[in-house]
């Protein structure tokens, strides 16, 4: 295990500490570098805009990272474009950045505190003021504005005018908005230009809004229930609140634009028929230690990983980060891996799979989602890690979610019998500190028949196939330990309770469908997709592209994923999106040239 960076010390310290009474800056007023209010005396700033130099001089970029969450793929993404990398350690390490990015990730109370103590808000808000070149990411775009509602108010930097606020779904809206969506763009837009009309990666639940009083400053809007703000642009500084990193070569380009702003070998994505959220194709990897210690992708049928012969050898379907490669290149929306070894005893004795993660993050630029082992453990010596200490550890080797299994179940039980939040289960934890965009708990129930709804205390469901005594009611049972033994409590009752409890998806697998090749469980599904208000990804079934369309077609799934069918290459990724596509639903489609700008 690699020592937690300083960084990232800071902003646990920070985030796992008694909240302070919002709004934070009140503490510190000179760091509040504008008051946008109405009884305000206080002017706007006014910046230079001038034409930006290309390249800006040296091939460095100076980082701003503040501990949160996965900015290896970000490092990796710059790196990737020909730059090196300088950390910010200091307020002067800002002033004296030739070019900064600021990839926040988390919460916005947490991070504004960090910044604040370490004196870093004022350091940004004179960069920015003197137009230097400057790209914000996700949260590194929001703490622009004047205030946030996450856990507050809490005031922001104040540059912006504009309050962050959370997406409404009173109305059906999935709550947080993950997944590839449209851009519309201004004609401020500058470095997003090459990217019209294709799909861009977002994951947040809160956001900001256009106004009279900030539309200078918007350069790009997105629709989700409303019209946000996608992207901000004055003179050279830039911030959007999609991932760029997490967003495939379109993604890149934008970061290379940004980079490169007088480049003429940039990549040029045709311009294309993006116009909303896109439906997502995740390929999934499950990966453990084979009989000879290697790690290895491998697949069951029903859970079963050892293949019907004399030696009942695991199958073995290929090496991690060279499957997980090949998808993204076949156009997965993301790679899920998920550690069915699980290191139960010590998870962070896992150093093999957190290569994976750290090797994959160099090369693959969509969201990456690691489960296996994700819970509080004592190790041989007596020390005590907290299952944030573990999740930290996982995203800081790549990975952008973290998938939680028995242990969510085992905290929904208690939820559910006592009512109580006590703050300490696991999604709890690490949805307090990264926000719960990056908590996704996998489901695995199986199919218990019935002839009279009424026998179970649990959720029904009135099935489209027959039990094998006719019996015309089903209620889904929960497993945990990778399906090895039954629990007390339904699919249904799981899914809202881990809502209450901070998962911000579900992962939605089916015992009786794993490996058939038949469907996904459209009963499942639709029950568990109409339940909750959060994004649901069908697994488990798919045999066929037709397959893909139907659950789509049928239920309120956000996402479909599968693993046998592409890691045997019955099917193709660009054969399902295809399909999608002619279907009528949309997709990311991936069509690149390099060109001229």
């Amino acid at each position: 295990m690699e020592a937690a960076n300083f960084a990232t010390t800071q902003f646990l310290a920070a985030a796992t500490s008694p909240p302070l009474p919002p709004p934070l800056i009140s503490r510190s007023p000179h760091f509040l570098c504008h008051d946008f209010t109405k009884n305000s005396t206080k002017s706007k700033p006014t910046f230079s805009v001038r034409a930006s130099s290309g390249g800006y001089g040296s091939n460095v970029v100076t980082l701003l990272d503040y501990g949160a969450g996965n900015v290896r793929s970000v490092r990796n993404a710059i790196r990737s474009l020909g730059f090196d990398i300088k950390d910010v350690q200091s307020p002067k390490d800002i002033l004296d950045a030739e070019r900064l990015i600021f990839p926040g990730v988390g919460a916005f109370a947490a991070a504004m505190d960090v910044l604040t103590q370490k004196g870093m808000a004022e350091a940004l808000c004179t960069y920015i003021e003197n137009d230097r070149p400057f790209l914000g990411i996700c949260l590194g775009l929001q703490l622009l504005f004047e205030s946030s509602e996450e856990n507050g108010p809490v005031n922001g930097l104040g540059l912006i005018p504009g309050v962050v606020g959370r997406f409404d779904s009173s109305k059906g809206l999935r709550v947080p908005h993950i997944g590839w969506n449209a851009l519309q763009l201004t004609s401020n837009s500058e470095i997003l230009n090459p990217i019209r009309n294709n799909h861009v990666y977002f994951v947040h639940s809160y956001r900001a809004m256009p106004s009279d009083d900030n539309k200078d400053w918007v350069s790009s809007t997105c629709n989700y229930g409303d019209n946000f703000i996608a992207s901000v642009r004055r003179g050279n500084v830039h911030a959007v609140q999609f991932h760029p990193e997490k967003s495939g070569d379109a993604g890149l380009s934008v970061l290379r634009r940004f980079l490169y702003p007088k480049s003429f070998t940039t990549k040029v994505i045709p311009a294309g028929k993006a116009s909303k959220l896109a439906k997502r194709v995740i390929a999934c990897l499950d990966v453990r230690t084979n009989d000879k210690g290697d790690l290895v992708v491998t697949k069951g049928d029903q859970y079963d990983v050892r293949e019907d012969t004399k030696e009942h050898e695991v199958r073995n379907l290929g090496k991690p980060v060279d499957l997980a490669g090949k998808y993204y290149n076949d156009g997965a929306d993301e790679i899920s891996f998920l550690n069915i070894t699980g290191f139960r005893d010590f998870p962070l004795g896992d150093l093999p799979m957190l290569q994976v993660l750290r090797y994959t993050s160099e090369k693959v630029f969509v969201p990456l989602t690691v489960g296996g082992g994700i819970r509080d453990f004592t190790d041989a010596s007596g020390r005590y890690y907290s299952s944030l200490e573990v999740a930290s550890e996982y995203f800081r080797s790549g990975a952008d979610k973290v998938s939680i299994g028995s242990d969510a179940v085992y905290a929904a039980e208690e939820y559910i019998r006592s009512g109580v939040k006590t703050g300490k289960s696991s999604m709890e934890q690490i949805s307090r500190v990264y926000g719960n965009q990056a908590v996704v708990v996998s489901i695995d129930p199986r199919r218990v028949y019935l002839k009279n709804p009424d026998d179970v205390d649990f959720k029904t469901v009135k099935v489209s196939n027959p039990g094998p005594d006719g019996e015309e009611y089903a209620w889904y049972q929960c497993t945990v330990n990778g399906g090895r033994e039954n629990r007390e409590i339904g699919a249904y009752e799981l899914a809202k309770a881990v809502e209450e409890l901070g998962a911000g998806e579900i992962l939605l697998n089916c015992i009786d469908c794993d490996g058939q090749g038949k469907g996904f469980d459209i009963d499942l599904i639709r029950l568990i997709s109409d339940a909750v208000n959060i994004p649901v990804i069908a697994s488990s079934g798919a045999g066929k592209v037709e397959h893909f369309s139907e659950v789509f077609n049928q239920t309120n799934a956000s996402a479909a994923l599968a693993a046998g069918i592409f890691h045997r290459k019955e099917v193709g990724i660009q054969s399902v999106k295809k399909h999608l596509s002619k279907e009528g639903i949309e997709v990311r489609l991936t069509p690149f040239v390099r060109t001229r700008v």
